[in-house]
């Protein structure tokens, strides 16, 4: 292929291969601010400064997953309404169905013994 003479050397192309330069891990004693509050709390803090602790933490995951929750017991209590009211429709069904085929059925059985009645009636 033929190169572009708008092509500019200082970008990379994809035959390239870029190396990324290497980054060391901290020593020791230059740990990370949050493992040092760490290392502190547990050298220094009294059980009830721990317990204050706690309570801030579980009162704040509490908080966090009220929502969450609130989200998953709705969602629980629709499924088992749907459920059911699936259910109850299911059998109030089938008892309608039954009532009715047996409504029909003397219906139908009523109308035959009227019509033989009103037949007989003309035959004689």
């Amino acid at each position: 292929m033929s190169q572009n003479s708008s092509f500019d050397p200082s970008i990379p192309v994809l035959t390239e291969v870029v190396v990324e330069p290497v980054t060391s891990s901290p020593a020791p004693e230059q740990a990370a601010p949050a493992e040092q509050l760490e290392r502190r709390a547990v050298e220094r803090w009294t059980g009830e400064e721990w317990s204050v602790l706690e309570r801030r933490v579980t009162e704040r995951i509490l908080q966090q997953l009220q929502g969450r929750i609130d989200f998953v017991i709705e969602q629980r209590l629709r499924d088992g309404i749907a459920e059911a009211v699936n259910g109850a429709l299911q059998g109030f069904t089938g008892q309608l169905r039954a009532n009715l085929e047996q409504t029909i059925g003397e219906v139908v059985t009523q109308a035959v013994a009227q019509e033989i009645s009103h037949l007989q009636t003309l035959g004689k």
